[in-house]
């Protein structure tokens, strides 16, 4: 960081404490001449009582957050109600010219002590990115432990999620991302591409990442055929399960740390991690940074602040799309409104008070994942005001890293990687007025089993009550429960036509990827389809908003149906006049070649149309901004790497390879280098 920027902080950290201490004062007084069982001797003994309380915050606040960690989180709770009031009853027993007559003097002295300086803080500096860098960083020069192996260099992973690599060349352009364009001016980082294989969705590609096991999710959802279930990869219990089958060794083991993930990358400690959260493990540092929050009223106000207003942003901005009559579009309500205010303010904070304390720790490898542009991209579109606001806000958190990162006891390198990108279109419901899984059931003459309901934007939200609750525990159960029946979503029920479960036919979406599992313990190869449901592949892929179905053959292996073509995904012969998957571009097939092949692969896999010149898809859910599929942004994501490391291949395809690419990165970084040494290669955007 430059010496102007520190100068900066130092001037903000300055301004927000005179203030504070200001409010404090003039709080103090006022309470002081309102109760009775208060009382200041004499007109100075506010400002130093004020004082007081702000040094003996210091030495208390630390404890307080240690025991209440360790505690949980009934301890969590009775801080934020209590903590700062102790604060306030120990600083005026040791100031002279106070008299407290009453325990709950303090206590109302305290709470608007707190609001009051709140919001000062916030008016100066607290409500700032800047403002909640210098009090993570002030945190850490109170309490980082140096690494006896400082030498060695640490690796923070960020992940952006669904940031596609054309809208961040967009956003970079625009200059609505300061701190990634001032990296690649400087030369600390170098910008490239790598490409997704279907299914372009979150748990694929961070499985691939975090275990390097990409290969064993077939979607978001899919029907077990081993468990004979629906499994939905962000649900804590299914999650760990797909984990559990993941072979090799975890980006994170032997040290590292999860934060807000799917998966754990087999790090010892997590935190808000679905794979986790029914395990016990890794609690106590989310309770940490929670008591870290509560007890600090800048950390706390800060996220309530935000949250607040991002609820009234979403609110605005949904109704001024339906004024300007915005196509496509989808209904925005305001459980999106509450869910996207929660998750882009509180757990967006929370995570980054994690990632920060982990790397004034020392921690040698963290990996954490933000999801604020993905969510709002999903309902608002891909390159709508909203969604490149989502991401400009996420440059502002790299930039409070960074700000922390100056202050850990290591040097640390900060990579950042999208898992999949996104693609726009109108909804297939939107455009064929009824749902893939109504036109599987019309042309089966069957009942259908339906999974088409998206529950990702509320998944974090879920994994930080499970949490806050107590891993395992029946209260966080319940506390799940209640948020499922707050948000109308049960994620161990699906719906089907007339009720029935017992249906012939599953029907499950993830984007514009649509997926028809028969009731089976084994896939069924086209034949076989064919002679049961003989209705069911012709009128799919005759349906204008359905560009390809992809099955299994005993012959050729898994090929793409078309209108007038088939292609072996194996060979890429081509029987018929016209390749299926032209529109989706080069090297769609070798993109959906290996999810083809995989035993957890549906019967069929329904791919949306894509209009080759526009990059419209059509999700067989109701978003607007969709992956999971082929077509458009979905299978083009990012990579920022740190200079001076091993330079990232000319062409990266598959998670897989990124695991690879960051592995590679952690085992450099284990050899001791010089301090002084800075890398600085690279001058600019670069596609790898």
């Amino acid at each position: 960081m430059s010496a102007t920027a520190l100068r900066r902080l130092r001037i903000g950290d300055a301004v927000r404490l005179l203030l504070a201490w200001a409010g404090a004062t003039a709080t103090l007084a006022v309470v002081g001449w309102v109760l009775d069982d208060l009382e200041f001797t004499a007109w100075w003994t506010p400002a130093v009582a004020a004082a007081v309380t702000g040094l003996v915050g210091l030495v208390l606040q630390p404890l307080f957050v240690s025991v209440a960690a360790r505690i949980g989180w009934l301890a969590v709770v009775a801080l934020a109600v209590v903590g700062q009031a102790v604060v306030v009853a120990v600083a005026l027993a040791v100031v002279p010219g106070v008299v407290v007559e009453s325990w709950w003097a303090p206590l109302i002295a305290a709470w608007l002590a707190a609001l009051v300086g709140s919001l000062l803080a916030w008016i100066s500096t607290a409500g700032t990115d800047e403002g909640f860098a210098v009090a993570l960083a002030r945190r850490g020069r109170r309490s980082r432990q140096r690494d006896p192996a400082s030498t060695e260099d640490g690796l923070l992973v960020v992940q952006l999620d669904g940031v596609a690599y054309p809208v961040l060349t967009w956003a970079l352009a625009a200059g609505n991302m300061p701190t990634l364009e001032r990296w690649l001016r400087e030369g600390s980082h170098t910008l490239h591409e790598w490409r997704p294989t279907t299914p372009c969705t979150t748990p694929a590609s961070q499985l691939g990442i975090l275990h390097r096991a990409a290969d064993r999710v077939p979607a978001f959802r899919w029907y077990d055929r081993e468990l004979g279930r629906v499994l939905t990869a962000n649900h804590p219990a299914d999650a760990a399960v797909i984990e559990h089958r993941a072979s090799g060794v975890g980006l994170l083991a032997d040290g590292g740390v999860s934060v807000s993930n799917i998966f754990s990358g087999g790090a010892d400690r997590t935190a808000m991690v679905m794979s986790r959260l029914r395990s016990g493990r890794g609690t106590t540092i989310t309770r940490e940074a929670v008591a870290w929050f509560v007890v600090r009223p800048d950390g706390l106000a800060r996220s309530l602040f935000r949250t607040l207003g991002e609820i009234v942003r979403e609110r605005a901005q949904a109704l001024r799309q339906v004024r300007r009559d915005v196509r496509p579009r989808v209904r925005r309500d305001w459980t999106f409104a509450v869910l996207r205010a929660g998750s882009n303010g509180v757990v967006r904070d929370l995570s980054t008070a994690v990632v920060a304390q982990e790397m004034l720790r020392g921690t040698p490898i963290v990996y954490v994942d933000y999801v604020d542009y993905d969510e709002v991209a999903h309902h608002a579109g891909v390159f709508r005001r909203e969604s490149l606001a989502a991401l400009e806000a996420l440059d502002g958190v790299l930039g409070t890293l960074e700000t922390v990162a100056a202050q850990a006891g290591r040097r640390y390198r900060i990579a950042v990687v999208s898992d999949h990108g996104q693609s726009q279109g109108a909804t297939f419901l939107q455009v064929h007025g009824a749902t893939l899984a109504d036109l599987v059931g019309e042309l089966t003459s069957r009942s259908v089993e339906a999974v088409q309901s998206s529950d990702e934007d509320y998944a974090r939200l879920r994994a930080l009550a499970e949490e806050m609750a107590g891993n395992g525990s029946g209260t966080a159960r319940r506390a799940a429960a209640r948020m499922d029946r707050a948000t109308g979503k049960d994620p161990s029920a699906t719906s089907a036509p007339g009720g029935e479960q017992s249906s012939e036919l599953i029907v499950l979406a993830s984007g514009n990827l649509g997926l028809v599992h028969a009731r089976t313990d084994r896939r069924l190869v086209l034949a076989e389809i064919d002679e049961r449901w003989p209705r069911l592949v012709p009128g799919l892929v005759n349906h204008p908003a359905i560009g390809c179905v992809v099955a299994m053959t005993v012959d050729e292996g898994p090929v793409a149906i078309g209108p007038d073509g088939i292609v072996a995904l194996r060979t890429g012969d081509l029987a018929g006049d016209t390749d299926p998957l032209a529109a989706y571009g080069e090297g769609a097939r070798e993109r959906l070649l290996p999810t083809s092949e995989q035993p957890e692969a549906p019967d069929l896999y329904v791919i949306s149309a894509c209009d080759p010149a526009t990059g419209t898809v059509h999700a067989f859910e109701e978003l607007v901004g969709s992956h999971g599929g082929l077509g458009g942004w979905q299978d083009r994501a990012v990579l920022l790497a740190p200079a001076g490391l091993t330079p990232p291949p000319g062409t990266i395809v598959g998670a897989d390879a990124v695991h690879d690419l960051l592995r590679g990165w952690r085992d450099e970084l284990t050899s001791p280098r010089p301090r002084d040494v800075i890398p600085s290669e690279g001058s600019g955007p670069q596609k790898g």
